[in-house]
């Protein structure tokens, strides 16, 4: 872009043709000739090559306006600033959409795009999608913050949050894609305060209470608890595991995949890989379990008629130690139906959380006298793993030469032997 641009005027000649009449534009001492645009749109074309080599031809009503236009744009393109004036023209849902493709192409973590994808698609989209990204300010973000709070459904200032971490993200996305945004658009944005979800610190007592409570709600979930009680297991990860991870005459676990929507995904972090060694009694628990409820629950023949007419196709065997049913993989909404019942069944607080057992977990280590903290951070699977990962056939050991037996003392006498049954 050259010093000497200056406004071009597109609805006169600059060199007017002999014959040429002049229009009422000019004076005498300087008439003025009608080009072919003479009164169509805006007079004034601000004329300039971008970096990139591109002409641009942005037009305005004044001469002032696109001098003023063309000192801003020297400016930034001096100081490395410009931007393409398409870029952000696109409407807010079409760089949510991109933003969770990109997440799913370079397959980050299916649970945590899925929350994104949730948020986006139910909260912020039908608030701001049909905005112009280019023309958000930081006001939008403040409405966004007080529609959530005052939209029916949304009880929780945490939730609040949530969202609005997603919306953060979603506006730091736009402006690597260039989008010019200000700077303040998502900072010093004031939400709503969040009170401290109660701790709850389960004993043996109330652990083995809600196991109980679990048998009574569906029996096949009970060996939920004792595997996140026992071994410290997520609930994606106890979804996850199957009997091939379980080497039964060592007591170890091989904890490598959990189930997020039913499909097998990767862990939460690296370190929750491990090759775990469990308490005896965990593996009775497991043994146990199976010996009831592998595989698809009987159905009358009745009921087997019935399904064949609608169609129904058997789930295929996945080896996984608990499934429902119909023999397929637990879906949080289903189980977490049964864990409220069961929480409220055994008598502990209702905001209980499958996650309390493995602050169970972790408590009754530490407690025990016999590990050091060290011991315990790695058998809960807290510690980053060593760059010789990929040598492993299985994950490696959590912990060299180490046998649990915390919980069998715990727990024994607490009727966690399961009743014969049909």
């Amino acid at each position: 872009m050259a010093e000497s641009d200056a406004p071009f005027d597109r609805w006169h000649k600059k060199y007017p043709k002999a014959g040429d009449k002049p229009c009422k534009c000019g004076t005498k001492k300087n008439p003025l000739y009608p080009s072919a645009d003479h009164g169509r749109g805006q007079q004034w074309q601000a004329r300039y090559t971008d970096p990139n080599g591109k002409p641009r031809r942005p037009t305005f009503d004044t001469w002032q306006q696109a001098r003023d236009h063309l000192d801003e744009v020297r400016v930034r393109i001096r100081g490395g600033t410009w931007t393409a004036p398409e870029i952000g023209s696109q409407k807010v849902k079409a760089f949510a959409d991109d933003f969770i493709e990109r997440k799913k192409k370079k397959n980050k973590n299916e649970n945590t795009t899925g929350t994104y994808e949730r948020h986006l698609r139910i909260h912020i989209v039908p608030f701001l999608g049909s905005r112009v990204a280019k023309t958000l300010k930081r006001r939008d973000t403040m409405a966004l913050v007080d529609h959530l709070i005052d939209k029916p459904g949304i009880e929780s200032a945490r939730y609040v949050r949530q969202i609005y971490k997603t919306w953060r993200i979603l506006v730091n996305y736009m402006i690597d894609e260039d989008v010019p945004l200000p700077a303040n658009i998502v900072s010093r944005i004031e939400l709503p305060e969040v009170e401290d979800r109660e701790k709850v610190a389960l004993s043996p007592e109330e652990v083995a209470r809600l196991a109980l409570a679990m048998r009574q709600v569906e029996p096949r979930y009970e060996v939920l608890v004792w595997i996140a009680a026992c071994a410290g297991l997520r609930e994606g990860e106890a979804f996850g595991l199957k009997e091939t991870a379980v080497v039964w005459d060592k007591d170890l676990l091989y904890v490598e995949e959990q189930r997020q929507r039913g499909k097998a995904t990767k862990l939460k972090t690296r370190a929750s890989y491990a090759t775990l060694p469990v308490d005896h009694f965990l593996i009775e628990r497991l043994s146990e379990h199976l010996s009831h409820y592998k595989g698809p629950a009987p159905v009358s023949k009745t009921t087997l008629r019935i399904r064949k007419k609608h169609g129904y196709v058997p789930p295929p065997d996945e080896g996984l130690i608990v499934t429902t049913r119909t023999g397929r993989p637990l879906l949080r909404s289903h189980f977490n139906e049964k864990w409220r019942a069961a929480v409220k069944l055994a008598g502990l607080p209702t905001g209980t959380r499958f996650h309390d057992l493995k602050h169970f977990y972790t408590s009754c280590l530490g407690a025990d006298g016999k590990y050091d903290p060290k011991t315990v951070q790695a058998l809960s699977r807290h510690a980053e793993f060593s760059e010789t990962w990929d040598t492993y056939a299985h994950p490696p050991l959590a912990v060299q030469g180490v046998k649990v037996d915390t919980f069998s003392g715990l727990f024994s006498g607490r009727r966690c032997s399961h009743p014969a049954s049909g």
